[in-house]
């Protein structure tokens, strides 16, 4: 933990702007260095321009490359696109706009001009996609650009093909390769034109109209809860405002200012300054203002995570408030399919399988990424996907979709919505599930990795564990496959009646990233932990 944790950013945390910008247009990657290749992870290529990680000739290949691959799909509809408020995402918007006009896709951009949220976008292309005579003209795709909760020197962009969600593995293992063909042939194959005739769409507009048909407004205006939502200085700034004229809620936008250094905020766990909802000390101001409503929330940048803060339980572990809002829903949702799923990643906690159980529905656990929700939330098949790092999306009242991607913004009105009804707090919804349930104790730590022993454990078989034992119980489940679709983890999982780990390689630094759960308190978990890590080392060294 660094030792700034929680408190205000200061001048010298903050970025330069303008050599950011700068070096987005000045600085050329070079795709025989992996640092500087095009490489989508699960929400798309990252980087910063000061690194050359992500850069002009980045957004430019990378948008000759989905051009290529929705030609090659058959996709002829209009492509919808976004940005967030981080200070590359405007450069990139307009790289990209070049592309796509030169290359003669329909594009269809904020008709005011305002930041998009990814779930904003991914409304929009399902919306249009679900409408027979829009979708007459062709099957709509979208780009969003946005690093997510990343820094402020960091930039994104993520494809999302006509589904609405992420697209899958194979999709961006296509568009990354073909991106970089493109860098390596010096962009030669690459269209460029002025950014003319680009058409415009309502995303705030739309998406606030159809909010009715998955919150119930009318319960949170009866209730007369006091409301606080804080953007954190990203993309929703725009749209709080609007949820609360159009449906007369007492909500309050406690911070409404738009700054690409993000000077305003306090510093994460590590000294960075990081717009994660989720972390109590990416959240230090925000909680401050607690006591001062019945439910207090927040969102990253582009809105697809969300945080949820209480007066009585503070900032709610992401965890926590999963298996919350799958308990309300599922009992609060008629029009839901009676044999809907629930939908979980792996490295979520055990609670959320007591709970299901508990409600006698089928458990759909995947491997990490909100891709892998996509089919069910689009089918009906699984009504709520949720992940461990304040991720989720779920069907509308009357069972349909309504995203397939992360929506921040509906998942904290989801927490004014179970406060109004139930006349509780998800903070104290959740002690009730401890009582019956049990109190696990969940962490995330990280051990070193070399390159080599990442991509062993990237492809690790769980029958390679020799242990039977951990932490003193039995091992029931050594998993390298996920039991909800069979899918590859990326790693493993090993569970017995009342833990598991699971340990995957991290995407971006010499690591591995061990999760961890204990129904047997504090002390077993730090017993599995330890374990966990020597389970891993012996696997690693016996695959060599």
């Amino acid at each position: 933990m660094h030792e700034r944790a929680g408190t205000p950013a200061t001048e010298s945390d903050l970025i330069d702007v303008e050599a950011l910008l700068r070096a987005y247009y000045d600085r050329h990657p070079d795709v025989s260095i992996p640092e500087q290749r095009v490489v989508f992870g699960t929400s798309g290529h990252r980087g910063s321009s000061l690194n050359t990680a992500f850069n002009e000739d980045h957004i430019l290949a990378i948008t000759q490359a989905v051009v290529d691959y929705r030609n090659s799909q058959g996709i002829t509809g209009p492509l919808f696109i976004g940005a967030d408020t981080h200070a590359l995402s405007g450069p990139a918007q307009t790289t990209a706009l070049d592309v796509l006009v030169a290359n003669g896709v329909r594009v269809l951009a904020d008709e005011f001009d305002d930041y998009v949220p990814t779930p904003a976008l991914s409304h929009a292309i399902l919306k249009w996609n679900n409408d027979p005579a829009r979708r007459a003209e062709g099957e709509a795709d979208g780009i969003v650009i946005t690093p997510s909760h990343n820094p402020p020197q960091d930039g994104g962009i993520k494809y999302n093909p006509p589904h609405g969600g992420p697209a899958d593995s194979d999709a961006t293992k296509w568009i990354a390769d073909r991106a970089n063909e493109l860098i390596a042939g010096s962009l030669r194959e690459v269209n460029q034109a002025e950014p003319s005739a680009v058409e415009t769409y309502d995303f705030r507009g739309n998406y606030v109209e159809d909010l009715a048909q998955i919150i119930d407004f009318d319960a949170i205006r009866a209730s007369g809860i006091r409301i606080g939502a804080d953007p954190l200085g990203g993309a929703s700034v725009g749209y709080w405002g609007a949820i609360r004229d159009r449906y007369g809620i007492d909500l309050e936008v406690v911070n409404e200012k738009v700054d690409t250094r993000w000077s305003f905020m306090t510093l994460d766990w590590d000294g960075k300054i990081r717009m994660d909802p989720s972390s109590p000390n990416a959240m230090a101001s925000v909680l401050a203002n607690r006591d001062r409503f019945d439910i207090f929330t927040g969102n990253d940048a582009d809105a697809d995570r969300h945080g949820i803060v209480t007066p009585d339980g503070g900032l709610m572990n992401p965890n926590h408030y999963l298996a919350v809002a799958i308990e309300y829903l599922y009992t609060h949702r008629p029009g839901w399919p009676a044999d809907a799923a629930i939908g979980k990643t792996l490295v979520s906690s055990s609670m959320i399988d007591r709970v299901a159980e508990a409600l006698g529905r089928k458990l759909v656990e995947v491997p990490v990424g909100f891709k892998w929700f996509v089919p069910g939330l689009l089918d009906g098949s699984v009504a709520f996907g949720g992940e461990e790092s304040a991720g989720a999306s779920f069907l509308r009242k009357d069972g349909t979709v309504w995203t397939t991607d992360k929506d921040g913004i509906l998942l904290c009105l989801l927490a004014s919505e179970i406060r109004a009804v139930t006349g509780k707090s998800p903070s104290q919804l959740y002690a009730e599930l401890v009582e019956r349930f049990g109190d696990p104790a969940y962490e995330r730590t990280d051990a070193a990795a070399s390159a080599a022993q990442k991509a062993a454990l990237g492809k690790l078989d769980g029958d390679a564990i020799a242990a039977t034992e951990l932490a003193g119980e039995p091992i029931v489940a050594k998993l390298s496959s996920a039991p909800g679709n069979g899918a590859a983890v990326g790693g493993v999982k090993v569970a017995t009646e009342h833990a598991w780990f699971a340990a995957r390689p991290s995407g971006t630094e010499d690591v591995y990233k061990i999760y961890a759960e204990s129904f047997r308190g504090p002390e077993h978990l730090a017993e599995v932990q330890a374990e966990a890590k020597r389970i891993v080392d012996a696997a690693l060294q016996s695959a060599g």
